[in-house]
């Protein structure tokens, strides 16, 4: 275990710059990324994705913060200019935004993530940082990034690969990587049928956390060879970590080392909530007595924007019409006058009277007409549900009208609700 005074003896975090990668499509999101980039799809209530990796950053006192978007990038351009402009510039402190610009030759976008960087060296050259901490931001997890700093400075090679335990049998939709007794990483292959396993752990894997820790001279160095090789994807986890390994230049960095939160006797929580599935099972965990994920912390809060709006209400008192929400998380600006059970609400939702809304996930602005009912459902922001509609009853009708997954989870969008004349 790295202990605090190491890390904060250190001052790493002051020496550091991260970069948060947040371009990626998140197709596998279905409709939820038709409108916006996967990491400003909507959390846990009132966050975006992409405030997770965000919050770690300052919350680990790393205050110089690049975020490189691409596709789909508005809204999620608009919620860091919004939510993240609060840090003081004249203190060396910043949230900045990088969009893909064309600035090598005008004429590539970002061809993948390790160009995505090597595309805005220049500037990475103006912030003169030690280390770069360069993080996927579209996962869901609390991870001290000063601890995973001092870790790298111990081992003191040129690059920490972050990692978490999984079972082999879910390894193939990882990268993952084998370690020596010194978690030296000896081999790093992405989504790999046969994983390598733990040593003494035969039924587990090490996982790639997309966490990275580079030397920055070294990173610059090794992206503008990795752009002059025709044959490179450009990609972090499929170039330029697999030749650093086979230089041994890579160790591993325990999740567990760094993780917040972790209760005792658990693993640390971390979630890539790429599918509907994963999406709506993590989000509907938050309305359990004791989730997995601590959003109550208040020693390492999860920081976003958000409207400013009244607190939510509970109306009508008379017979069976009557405001209630059990096991639920109900947002800023939610207006409830029907029945709510095991569900999690974003801001502004209204449920009108004798409707019911159970083990669903309503983003910002969903009407649920009265009468209706909703189960087992992702609702996108802004839909209407009609008066009288049935979601999540009857498969075999909503696969007609709707996005059905094979767990029975339905997704629902505005244009799906119009094709219906709703």
């Amino acid at each position: 275990m790295i202990s605090n005074d190491l890390a904060t003896s250190l001052d790493l975090p002051r020496r550091a710059v991260a970069l948060v990668l947040a371009g990626g499509r998140g197709s596998r999101l279905l409709n939820l990324t038709d409108r916006r980039a996967k990491p400003a799809v909507y959390f846990g209530g009132k966050f975006r994705i992409i405030d997770f990796a965000l919050s770690n950053c300052l919350n680990s006192g790393i205050r110089r913060i690049g975020v490189l978007t691409q596709y789909k990038s508005h809204s999620l351009m608009r919620h860091i200019q919004r939510g993240w402009g609060y840090l003081k510039g004249e203190l060396n402190e910043f949230v900045d935004v990088m969009p893909a610009q064309q600035r090598l030759d005008e004429s590539n976008w970002y061809q993948g993530t390790a160009d995505a960087v090597h595309q805005n060296h220049d500037i990475i050259n103006s912030f003169r940082s030690k280390y770069l901490v360069v993080l996927a931001g579209d996962h869901i997890y609390k991870m001290n990034y000063a601890l995973a700093l001092a870790d790298h400075v111990k081992h003191g090679r040129e690059v920490t690969v972050a990692c978490i335990e999984v079972p082999r049998r879910d390894a193939t939709a990882f990268g993952v990587m084998a370690v020596d007794g010194d978690d030296v990483i000896t081999d790093f292959v992405e989504k790999p049928h046969d994983p390598p396993t733990i040593p003494g752990k035969p039924d587990r894997s090490l996982a790639s956390m997309g966490v990275y820790i580079f030397n920055t001279d070294w990173l610059l160095r090794e992206l503008a060879r990795d752009a002059d090789d025709p044959q490179s994807s450009h990609d972090f986890g499929k170039d330029i970590i697999p030749k650093a390994v086979r230089e041994r230049r890579a160790v591993a960095h325990r999740f567990e080392d760094s993780a917040v939160g972790t209760r005792e006797g658990e693993p640390p929580y971390w979630r890539d909530v790429g599918t509907i599935d994963a999406y709506w099972d993590a989000n509907i965990d938050l309305t359990a007595t004791d989730p997995q994920l601590n959003l109550y912390d208040d020693r390492w809060p999860i920081w976003t924007y958000q409207p400013q709006l009244p607190p939510a209400k509970f109306v009508h008192n008379m017979g069976d019409r009557r405001g209630v929400a059990i096991e639920s998380l109900v947002s800023g600006g939610c207006i409830v006058s029907g029945h709510v059970e095991r569900s999690l609400m974003f801001s502004g939702v209204r449920v009108h009277s004798y409707s019911h809304v159970h083990w669903s996930v309503l983003l910002p602005n969903v009407q649920v007409g009265r009468g209706a009912r909703v189960t087992r459902a992702v609702v996108d922001r802004g839909c209407f549900i009609p008066d009288g509609m049935v979601i999540g009853e009857d498969p075999e009708h909503d696969a007609k009208r709707f996005v059905c997954t094979d767990t029975g989870i339905t997704l629902v969008t505005r244009e799906m609700l119009q094709r219906l004349g709703a």
